[in-house]
């Protein structure tokens, strides 16, 4: 069982070094999405396909052995903790990279309508609320 154990402290011990990568990889993420590097995104995106990919592979094998364990040592339920604690921080910070990505996308749309001459473009008033408004920016221009 001492052997049983042990491979299970190793599966996890993976699993924690695989997050911890991820964990990096989500923050370079976020700074290719805040300078808008798309060629850095791709090779991120692709990476971290890779962690997804070894981090569920991990898992399954990870939930037969602890399903055919009888007893869990105090160091396997440490380690489990802190696999949980580090994926709800991955998940977190993907959120975080999904809401900057968005953002930036809407900049660009709005950037690209005002350049087009869109006829109506969204503002906000003093009160918050959104207001389309003529767009006479691009129309009076003379190039």
């Amino acid at each position: 069982m001492a052997d049983h154990n042990s491979l299970i402290s190793v599966k996890l011990n993976q699993q924690v070094s695989c997050l911890d990568s991820l964990h990096t990889l989500l923050n370079d993420e976020l700074t290719a999405i805040a300078s808008r590097r798309g060629a850095g995104l791709k090779e991120i995106a692709q990476q971290k396909m890779s962690f997804l990919t070894k981090l569920s592979t991990l898992d399954k094998e990870l939930s037969k052995l602890i399903a055919s364990n009888d007893t869990q040592s105090p160091e396997i339920s440490e380690l489990i903790s802190q696999v949980k604690t580090q994926l709800a921080q991955c998940q977190k910070q993907n959120n975080v990279n999904a809401h900057a990505a968005r953002q930036a996308q809407l900049s660009v749309k709005q950037l690209k309508e005002i350049l087009i001459g869109a006829p109506t473009s969204m503002t906000y008033d003093q009160a918050g609320k959104s207001v389309n408004t003529e767009s006479k920016l691009v129309r009076n221009l003379k190039a």
